[in-house]
């Protein structure tokens, strides 16, 4: 992820309007719509928190997103399953996208109430195959990939020493799972939940929209204060997540309604869905601009991706993982020809 401040305010003049006041306490919740709670789960790092939400089912609850599993996950979820879930069950575990601060805990949640797992079929097969690496050597197909990107030996090292670093933060996955699939419905509790599938962030980010309280779970496809990240991976490094990230844009645009409650993984729930999409693709097509204007300057690859595309700004905190990221978001920004 990366600040960008000029997605805060819309380029029609419209701020985007965020209508709670404060965040949920730690261990706490806040109602954000009937049946709807609001949880944040720390992080380590940038990020500091992750949204997760709880949607009423019957007598219990269905989970969206679940956070890292690292030390004193398990206590924060004690707190909140005791506290605010008021010690009902957990129906189902509804995950986003593969990332390990939303699937971290998933796995935790379904062993213990014995219940299942919903993910796309590619977010959870790649997960799968993520946390199999633990353990696992750098391939040498993605050190040629980093290298032939202008990675210097020192980066190298790096990418070699953090491979497989993620999937540690991933609690063992449940052997089988529910298919989350592009308009499907879901009837959970009193209300219907249809899944809209975006991409370019990950493979097949499942977002979930809900016409009758008009509310809408982004995951991270939608964020109010940053842009998520959009790279290009050693596993497929012909891939074109950014024409991908585009598309996406197009499609919530185009089959949302402007007014939705949007509830994202990052930052505040806000309202002003066309309004954040429009200026999120305005950012790529200025970075896309300046990038094509440094390429008329001889230089590796890596450099002027690294300083074209985004402003000289960084998060207060900066972390290895979010390095690495930002030199992936470098690729797919490069002309066909350039990559």
């Amino acid at each position: 992820m990366s600040p960008d401040d000029s997605l805060i305010s819309p380029a029609s003049g419209v701020a985007l309007r965020y209508p709670f006041d404060a965040a949920p306490p730690s261990g706490g919740a806040l109602e954000v719509a009937p049946g709807v709670l609001w949880m944040r789960l720390s992080l380590p790092g940038s990020l500091l928190h992750v949204n997760v939400w709880a949607i009423e089912d019957g007598d219990g609850w269905a989970i969206v997103d679940t956070g890292l599993f690292a030390p004193g996950a398990d206590a924060q979820w004690e707190a909140l399953l005791a506290g605010p879930l008021g010690g009902r069950a957990v129906t189902c575990v509804l995950v986003t996208h593969l990332h390990a601060d939303h699937v971290g805990m998933a796995g935790w949640l379904t062993q213990r109430f014995g219940c299942a797992l919903w993910m796309t079929r590619v977010e959870y097969l790649t997960c799968r195959s993520n946390v199999a690496n633990v353990g696992r050597e750098a391939p040498p197909d993605g050190v040629r990939f980093y290298r032939g990107a202008g990675w210097d030996e020192a980066a190298i090292g790096r990418y070699r020493a953090q491979y497989g670093r993620a999937g540690r933060m991933v609690y063992a996955l449940p052997d089988s799972f529910r298919r989350l699939e592009d308009g499907a419905r879901l009837r959970i509790g009193e209300h219907e939940w249809q899944v809209v599938v975006g991409r370019g962030h990950t493979p097949e980010h499942a977002c979930l929209y809900c016409p009758a309280l008009r509310v809408l779970i982004s995951g991270d496809q939608v964020l109010p204060r940053i842009s998520s990240n959009v790279s290009v991976h050693p596993i497929e490094p012909h891939a074109d997540p950014l024409g991908e990230w585009l598309d996406s844009i197009g499609k919530l645009n185009a089959s949302l309604p402007a007014d939705v409650l949007v509830l994202p993984a990052h930052n505040e729930p806000f309202i002003g869905l066309h309004q954040r999409l429009e200026r999120l693709a305005q950012g790529v097509m200025r970075g896309i601009g300046r990038l094509h204007a440094r390429l008329c300057e001889p230089r590796r690859a890596g450099r002027p991706l690294r300083y074209a595309l985004r402003k000289e700004r960084r998060l207060q905190r900066p972390d290895a993982l979010y390095a690495r990221h930002r030199r992936g978001d470098c690729i797919p920004q490069l002309p066909r020809g350039a990559q």
